[in-house]
């Protein structure tokens, strides 16, 4: 009450949704960095245009598709499907025990900083870039880019895996203990069934981008249908590049159908 006018003061209230001075400094700092770097890089929009123009004439050589090489590209399409599941298979294996090294809650801070620091290297770099090492390291073929894509899913997976584990309640794990059980025991009835759950949703996942993944890594010579798209771009044999797409967006679609299967399965 204001005692010389008699009148209420009412309390000032902020907005509970109003952004704070920091946050807005931040968001502009980006907007401006965004503004520079698009001076920096040469974007315009005759540039534009001319793009969209050569596209549509590219696209337009690509009609009507190829389908008379049936057999080469039934030949790398299995062995892309092929170094997807060997490679998700062997990477998730080995993810479970890197990842429970990993797990801070668990491990001495050693044991978890030195798993956590391969689990960051193998996530380092892309793997096509991985794939060149391998090409390099085994020779060009499947095995490369099996081991390029072994590679990320220890990345992905061990990563995930070990955060999982961290958000675990620790009061199943402790009424393990408490029964004198040995440290397998305590990992096998009181972490992994708090989250196994999740681990089966990373694994699906990871198969899922694989698949996408080993059709890259062909192109650098690691295998799959990846060569022979890489050949037919060369060859200006667009109608096949055509059919080699289509035939891939197919198999991504239908992945994410048996993705989705599999997640009902184990209820995740």
């Amino acid at each position: 009450m204001n005692i010389a006018t008699g009148t209420a003061i009412v309390p000032r209230q902020s907005s509970a949704f109003s952004a704070s001075l920091t946050s807005r400094l931040v968001a502009l700092a980006i907007i401006a960095y965004a503004l520079y770097a698009s001076t920096q890089l040469g974007f315009s929009w005759p540039r534009f245009v001319a793009g969209l123009e050569h596209g549509a004439r590219f696209l337009s050589r690509m009609f009507p598709p190829d389908l008379s090489k049936g057999d080469i590209l039934w030949g790398g399409i299995m062995e892309t499907l092929q170094i997807a599941v060997l490679a998700s298979l062997a990477g998730i294996l080995l993810s479970l025990p890197i990842g429970l090294l990993g797990a801070r809650n668990l491990m001495p801070g050693w044991v978890s900083w030195t798993a956590r620091g391969f689990v960051s290297a193998c996530r380092a770099l892309h793997p096509v870039i991985v794939a060149i090492l391998f090409v390099k390291a085994v020779g060009f073929g499947a095995l490369a880019g099996i081991l390029a894509l072994v590679v990320a899913s220890i990345g992905f997976i061990g990563k995930l895996f070990s955060e999982a584990i961290e958000e675990i309640s620790p009061k199943q794990v402790e009424a393990i203990r408490a029964t004198g059980a040995s440290f397998m025991n305590v990992v096998i009835f009181g972490v992994l069934p708090q989250v196994m759950s999740r681990f089966v949703g990373f694994s699906t996942y990871q198969l899922d981008s694989n698949l996408r993944n080993s059709t890259m890594v062909g192109i650098v010579g690691a295998g799959g249908v990846g060569g022979v798209l890489f050949s037919a771009f060369q060859r200006f044999d667009y109608g096949f590049v055509f059919t080699i797409l289509f035939t891939i967006i197919s198999i991504i679609i239908a992945s994410e159908l048996l993705v989705n299967f599999v997640k009902k399965v184990f209820h995740v």
